[in-house]
């Protein structure tokens, strides 16, 4: 049966319409229309979420991994329709929106075991010592409790994953925080039905229905007084630098600044070393063109820089890279912007002093088409630009003298996501070299492998320096994600009655 959407937001466990509505924009099939949120809707939720902390801010994490696991559940026995209009809105294939699903709902459920398994409080305890001198010391103990509601804002090149349902609703209600979620109006019928799913999650568990809440659509106003809402203490945000940036400045400019956790932009920088290139350098060329067109280039991973230096062995690298390239055909983006934006970031690195173009091709209208260019060290390092991110299968070779101008290029870079390098046993020496400046860099290094595929476990750190994220001590991916909605509390001298059931 197809799913035909409501339109309507959620509000505390209802399903609410508005006075004005948007019209979805569908890679294919139909159009729906849905209503558009406003700030008093934002302020009702907000105003639910905070109601609802004094329950399940409080609740146990038995209860609330049962609340997870339901969650997941849901989204599965919703598995065809999620597919269907999900690669409908976005033009995504239907294998990678299952794929997509099956990493939502086993992030829930990676949650529901970690929180049961408690080790993310970091619960201390300090016995009082009544007879040091020169004073005693009163007994103290320590755990992570959740800060209060959360703001998340859906992502467009994630219309699972990172939105309705995603990563960030789902540490932040692992932590005990209800959330609010901004949806994102490339894929509003996606979020409805995910939170059809929550919803049903919320009534079977019995759980305080201002625990989530999503609003769809509306202008800017929408965003500032949902991250302006006195009520909100942290928001989680994946897009683009322009967007999140400005978010952040009215998060730090509150009466109360809280944290704004964004997820902004990456290059994702390869650095191939001589041996590696010589031995092995068409393989990773075209390893590279695979990783660098899957998705239509549309993944923050994406690792849109190559660094390697002048020789023999990168023209041939370069010519193998273009041939990889070359049959790769035109792809669906997610919205016409990112599409209108893509095509701007070429233009930009195309009329930039000192790059030459590789591998041109037409796109038009929603549709991508790889582009292939080069540039000297120098030319890198005299233009700033170069380093911007374009969001898209757009690959720009840069090609230095000696290991020397290397480092020189990665010391210019901007905060990464990942940095990585392809090297071989005989390239050791030069990567160490170059290890202290990557990992000040990024919050993932690899070697010999693509970035693109971020992989939800406990090591995953998926941030780094400023412009990847805006807190460049947290991740969105990964179990350590729930630390961002966490912070920890002494209890000094308290009776056992007293304290928090996860400290007794």
């Amino acid at each position: 049966m197809t799913f035909k959407p409501h339109g309507k937001h959620l509000i505390a466990g209802k399903w609410l319409a508005g006075d004005t509505q948007f019209a979805s924009e569908p890679a294919h099939g139909p159009s729906h229309h849905f209503a558009v949120g406003t700030p008093e809707l934002v302020d009702r939720a907000v105003r639910a979420a905070e109601e609802a902390f004094w329950s399940y801010g409080y609740s146990t994490r038995t209860e609330r991994a049962e609340f997870l696991n339901t969650i997941a559940d849901e989204i599965e026995a919703r598995g065809d329709a999620i597919t269907e209009i999900g690669t409908q809105e976005t033009g995504l294939p239907e294998a990678r929106l299952q794929g997509e699903r099956g990493r939502t709902t086993g992030q829930l459920r990676l949650f529901a075991t970690h929180i049961l398994a408690g080790e993310y409080l970091d619960r201390r305890h300090d016995a009082a010592l009544p007879d040091r001198q020169p004073l005693p010391r009163a007994e103290m103990a320590m755990v992570q409790r959740p800060i209060g509601p959360v703001a998340v804002f859906g992502a467009s090149n994630f219309p699972l994953a990172f939105s309705t349902a995603g990563g960030d609703t789902a540490a932040a209600l692992a932590a005990g925080c209800p959330v609010v979620v901004k949806g994102h109006s490339a894929h509003p019928g996606t979020g409805e039905i995910v939170a059809e799913a929550i919803h049903a999650a919320i009534q079977k568990c019995g759980i305080h229905p201002g625990v989530f809440s999503l609003i769809q659509g509306g202008k800017r106003d929408v965003g500032t007084s949902l991250v302006q809402h006195p009520l909100i203490k942290a928001v989680g945000f994946t897009g683009s630098l322009g967007g999140g940036r400005a978010l952040f400045d009215l998060c730090a400019q509150r009466d109360e600044p809280i944290p704004f956790f964004g997820e902004l932009g990456s290059v994702n920088p390869m650095f191939i070393m001589p041996h590696a290139l010589s031995n092995r350098g068409s393989d990773i060329a075209k390893g590279w063109a695979g990783s660098l067109t899957m998705g239509a280039g549309q993944f923050c991973t994406n690792p849109g820089i190559v660094v390697t230096i002048k020789g023999p062995e990168t023209d041939a690298f370069v010519a193998a890279a273009t041939a990889a390239l070359e049959p790769i055909g035109a792809q669906t983006m997610l919205t016409d912007g990112i599409a209108t934006a893509y095509r701007a970031g070429r233009d930009r690195v195309a009329g930039t002093q000192g790059v030459r173009e590789v591998l041109t091709s037409m796109c038009d209208q929603r549709n991508a088409t790889p582009y292939l260019f080069a540039t000297t060290g120098q030319a890198w390092l005299a233009n700033h630009d170069l380093g911007e991110e374009v969001f898209g299968p757009l690959g720009l070779v840069v090609i230095v003298e000696n290991m020397d101008e290397m480092r020189d290029i990665a010391r210019s870079l901007q905060g990464q996501l990942t940095c990585t390098l392809h090297l071989d046993t005989a390239d050791v020496d030069n990567a160490r070299s170059l290890m202290p400046i990557l990992e000040r860099k990024a919050g993932r290094v690899l070697a010999n492998g693509f970035p693109t595929g971020v992989e939800v476990c406990d090591t995953m750190v998926h941030g780094g320096p400023y412009p990847a994220s805006t807190n460049f001590g947290a991740t969105s991916v990964g179990t350590l994600s729930i630390r961002r909605f966490l912070r920890p509390v002494c209890y000094q001298n308290l009776p056992s009655e007293l304290l928090p059931q996860d400290l007794v």
